[in-house]
């Protein structure tokens, strides 16, 4: 592979289509129409990475079809480096079909059988970028099946020989894995190689079948050698763990219409201000201000539909703050 241009946060795994329907509150099935809205937890970090002036790039495989073409472009119109994806002239572009309830809560119904995200291989990887993220961030649907999951251990083992820091949201999708208990035992399988875990409430409560609101199922999450575990509570804030202090930061109350990408703009603007400045692990004070930070971000994106088209820049985080 030719030398890469640098991008500070790689980010890997999955891109698809999501078709949300054009109005809230209503089955599939009662939906007259949808809108397409660019998705996928790992491409949704980069963006919001980019929005608020940080360098990222995605890596991960797309169908040669025109849903694979648009949804590259997407990445190139919002200032991600797209020189680690690869196209599957077999496999379709994934899409997801995703209800919104009154509530902005969701439900999804996804077409992946196989889907090119799935196929990424080993060889495919774009070793040279790789190697020189500060940051290196992924999440666990690239876990699921074969040929991918080889390709994301062998990217996570290069990101981590080369220095980088590895950072992991899990999102769970519970109904892409063949059983609860295979998701669990999936995501968990690579817990111990990461240096940043981000987990929801209710994906603490779904990995520890206990209550998410007891610290105690949140520590069973930690492991000697993390340095920082974060729970998102939604509107709440999040809570965060390090080695040497823990606490909370409250979160902001907004006008809450769709929750797709919160956590993946919370995330983007963390490991924005960890790529600037590492000591945010260390020092208590400046986590607080970077979550601060994180939580405005996570809150703006649920204030519009879709994901990508609602991460927020600086300006509006600060304005919020």
């Amino acid at each position: 592979m030719s030398k890469s241009s640098s991008s500070e946060i790689v980010c890997f795994g999955e891109m698809l289509i999501d078709f949300v329907p054009n109005e809230s509150g209503v089955s599939l099935a009662e939906s007259a129409g949808f809108l397409k809205a660019p998705g996928g937890a790992p491409a949704n970090v980069a963006c919001a990475i980019t929005k608020l002036g940080g360098s990222s790039a995605f890596i991960g495989k797309f169908g040669e079809d025109e849903f694979g073409h648009m949804l590259v472009d997407v990445l190139k119109e919002n200032g991600v480096n797209s020189e680690g994806v690869c196209f599957d002239k077999d496999a379709r572009t994934a899409l997801a079909f995703v209800t919104l309830k009154k509530d902005g809560e969701r439900e999804f119904m996804f077409y992946r059988n196989p889907s090119a995200d799935m196929m990424l291989k080993e060889s495919d990887l774009n070793m040279g970028l790789i190697k020189q993220a500060k940051i290196f961030h992924y999440g666990s649907i690239s876990l699921i099946t074969e040929p991918c999951r080889s390709a994301h251990m062998a990217a996570m083992k290069a990101a981590r020989e080369a220095g980088a820091l590895l950072s992991y949201d899990p999102n769970v999708r519970e109904p892409l894995w063949p059983s609860a208990e295979a998701c669990r035992e999936g995501i968990k399988s690579i817990w111990n190689s990461a240096d940043i875990i981000k987990v929801s409430d209710d994906e603490v409560g779904f990995l520890t079948q206990g209550d998410a609101a007891d610290e105690k199922n949140v520590l069973s999450l930690w492991y000697d050698g993390l340095k920082l575990l974060l729970v998102t509570d939604g509107e709440k804030g999040c809570r965060y763990f390090t080695k040497n202090f823990r606490g909370a930061v409250e979160g902001f109350s907004v006008n809450t219409v769709d929750t797709t990408g919160a956590g993946d703009a919370f995330v983007g603007s963390l490991l924005c201000s960890a790529a600037k400045d590492l000591s945010i692990l260390e020092d208590e004070s400046k986590l607080r201000e970077a979550l601060r930070m994180a939580n405005a971000c996570g809150a703006i994106c649920t204030t519009r539909k879709g994901a990508i088209p609602a991460l927020p820049d600086n300006a509006a985080a600060q304005k919020l703050i």
